[in-house]
């Protein structure tokens, strides 16, 4: 969620207002070259390796990585009879990626003759991000889909008092929250484990990732009675260094529960 979607500035729902008209296509395109090197690996071979890697942006799209075609391993694509058409970009050529036996059809595309308006993608080429065991940026191995530029995620530790009830029993209290405020989506609140009643939590199987917070290591339902809401509480024992905050805190669906928060108006922020 950031530059081209959601609520992002060019997204199809904007939160904020220019002040200026926009006077653009509904459907935008903007190719940027990103300074990180970029590696795609399959069955233990680099497949593609670019320090020269574009980063498409598209309306309502998470952006795309293309890079050079030399970048990419040549002696591992395998020509495809499959093509398809972009409005906005134009006419798609295909290669299947094989490493070994192991085969990925049509996971490489390209542009080769983009449509008039459309940005310069002549001489690059994109590979599906699920054609390959593993992304990296630089040394980082990367999930979901590439980080885009213009997201951010950041944890501020709050003193508000937080209240999580469900059917109006207390399951959470808490004057130690920390808020994440990640681009283009609701605020999220994390509590500290003592703070968090257990004997309402119900192990969850569920797991999912996030480019910018890792993986998370654990969901739990909450049942009060005979009212069980499922998968509202998450944790992440292991996120990534920028959201290091977070770890081993209770995360709350607040679509799901009823939290909230109260503040003492021109009190003194209380110390770290």
């Amino acid at each position: 969620m950031a530059l081209m979607v959601g609520t992002g500035p060019f997204g199809r729902a904007p939160a904020g207002v220019f002040n200026f008209e926009v006077d653009a296509p509904a459907h935008r395109l903007y190719l940027e070259r990103t300074p990180k090197r970029i590696r795609a690996v399959l069955s233990g071979e680099v497949v593609a390796d670019s320090s020269d890697a574009r980063l498409l942006h598209e309306t309502g799209l998470m952006p795309v990585y293309y890079l050079p075609r030399s970048d990419v391993r040549d002696d591992l694509l395998e020509h495809s009879d499959t093509t398809t058409h972009c409005p906005f970009k134009g006419d798609a050529a295909y290669w299947h990626l094989r490493v070994g036996d192991d085969l990925c059809r049509d996971a490489v595309w390209a542009y080769p003759h983009p449509i008039d308006g459309a940005p310069p993608l002549a001489e690059l080429v994109a590979l599906r991000w699920d054609a390959v065991d593993a992304w990296y940026e630089e040394a980082e191995r990367i999930g979901v889909h590439p980080r885009d530029p213009y997201h951010r995620c950041d944890v501020a530790r709050s003193d508000r008092h937080v209240v999580v009830r469900v059917d109006g029993q207390v399951v959470a209290d808490s004057h130690r929250a920390r808020f994440v405020f990640e681009t283009g989506l609701p605020r999220r609140t994390y509590l500290p484990p003592e703070d968090v009643d257990a004997r309402f939590l119900v192990s969850s199987s569920t797991q999912t990732s996030c480019p910018y917070k890792g993986t998370t290591s654990r969901y739990h339902s909450i049942r009060v009675g005979d009212i069980v809401v499922e998968d509202a509480v998450w944790v992440y024992d292991d996120p990534h260094d920028e959201v290091a905050g977070i770890a081993g805190m209770l995360a709350f669906y607040d679509e799901k529960v009823e939290l909230v928060d109260t503040v003492t108006r021109f009190e003194q922020p209380t110390s770290d």
